[in-house]
C-alpha cells in the first residue's frame, strides 16, 4: 500500500513539473520541462548521495576508529540481508541519523556525534535499524528524487516568473499563469512532504523488524525529538533540503522551515511503535539496556 502510495505521488510530483512546463510555453515548454526533469534526475541519481553528505558535513569512518558502532551496523546490515553501508559521522551535538545513496550496494547511513553520546546502545541499534529499512525500501532513492524534481519545479516556477509572466495568450492567461507559478512550488513541497511522511511510517516498523526491539526505536524518537528542537544542527540550518532526510527533522524552528514538517508527529509514530511491541513476534525482544553508549 506504501508502495502504491508512493507511485501516485510520484506520478502527481511530475505530472506537476509537465503542467508547469505547458503554462509556461504549451507543447514546447512542456517538452522542454520533461527534457529538464529526465536530466536533473540522471544527475542526482547518479551523485545526490555525496551532494547530500557534503551538505551534511559528513566524513567517512573505518571499523577502527568506532569499531562499536561500526560492528553494530554491519550486524544490523546482515539480518537486514544487506551489505554492508558506508559509514559515516556528522560533527554537530545534536541526536539525529540518515541514510542515502541510489541502491543498497551504494549506500550511506550517517550519525552525528550527539547521537552517539547521549543515546544508550540499543537506542542508536534502533535509530541504525530505521535507517537501513529506508535502504532497504529504497527510500532513499525515491525520496533523494522527489527532492530534486521539488527543487527543479521551484526553479522552473522562477524562470517562468522572471521571463514568462506576462504571456497574455498563455493557457489561463497571464493571471493563471502566474497563480500556478505561485502554487505550484507549494504543491510540490506538499507532495514531498506527503511522500517523506509515508515512508518513516514503513521505516520504523522495517527498523523494529530489524532490531527486534521497536520500544528502543521509540525511546530513541523521543529523545532525539526533544534534543532536536534546542540544539541547533548547523549543516541542516544552512542546507534545509536536506532536512526530510533525518530520522526527525533537524530543524529548531528559528526560521519559516517547520512550518510544513517532512515528518509525522513523533507522538504518533511512537504509539504506531508501542502497538507493534505488543505483537506476538516483538514479544520477548521489547526490553532495552539503558547503559550508556559506548
Amino acid at each position: 500500500m506504501n508502495l502504491m502510495k508512493t507511485g501516485l505521488l510520484m506520478a502527481a510530483m511530475t505530472a506537476l513539473f509537465l503542467a508547469i512546463g505547458f503554462v509556461l510555453g504549451r507543447e514546447t515548454g512542456m517538452l522542454m520541462a520533461l527534457a529538464f526533469a529526465i536530466a536533473t534526475n540522471l544527475f542526482a541519481y547518479w551523485n545526490a548521495d555525496r551532494m547530500v553528505l557534503r551538505m551534511a558535513g559528513a566524513r567517512s569512518v573505518g571499523p577502527t576508529e568506532l569499531p562499536e558502532f561500526h560492528a553494530m551496523v554491519e550486524r544490523l546490515a546482515r539480518n537486514a540481508g544487506l551489505p554492508m553501508p558506508k559509514v559515516y559521522v556528522i560533527e554537530s551535538d545534536q541526536p539525529n541519523a540518515f541514510a542515502t545513496g541510489r541502491n543498497p550496494q551504494n549506500a550511506a547511513v550517517a550519525a552525528t556525534t550527539g547521537l552517539l553520546r547521549r543515546l544508550t546502545p540499543d537506542e542508536v541499534e534502533g535509530v541504525m535499524a530505521h535507517e537501513l529499512a529506508h535502504v532497504k525500501n529504497r527510500d532513499t532513492l525515491i525520496m533523494t528524487m522527489t527532492a530534486t524534481i521539488s527543487g527543479a519545479v521551484a526553479m522552473l516556477a522562477n524562470f517562468g516568473f522572471l521571463f514568462g509572466g506576462r504571456d497574455r495568450n498563455a493557457p489561463g492567461g497571464a493571471i493563471g499563469q502566474i497563480l500556478l507559478i505561485i502554487v505550484a512550488p507549494l504543491a510540490a513541497m506538499i507532495v514531498q512532504m506527503a511522500i517523506s511522511r509515508t515512508r518513516e511510517y514503513a521505516a520504523d516498523r522495517g527498523g523494529a523488524e530489524i532490531s527486534g526491539k521497536p520500544l528502543a526505536l521509540a525511546a530513541a524518537l523521543k529523545r532525539i525529538s526533544g534534543a532536536a528542537q534546542g540544539i541547533r544542527n548547523e549543516e541542516a540550518e544552512a542546507n534545509p533540503a536536506i532536512a526530510h532526510l533525518f530520522i526527525i527533522n533537524p530543524l529548531t524552528g528559528a526560521g519559516m522551515d517547520t512550518l510544513f514538517s517532512t515528518h509525522p508527529a513523533t507522538e504518533n509514530r511512537i504509539a504506531a511503535l508501542d502497538a507493534m511491541s505488543r505483537e506476538p513476534a516483538f514479544a520477548r525482544t521489547t526490553g532495552h539496556s539503558g547503559g550508556p553508549w559506548g
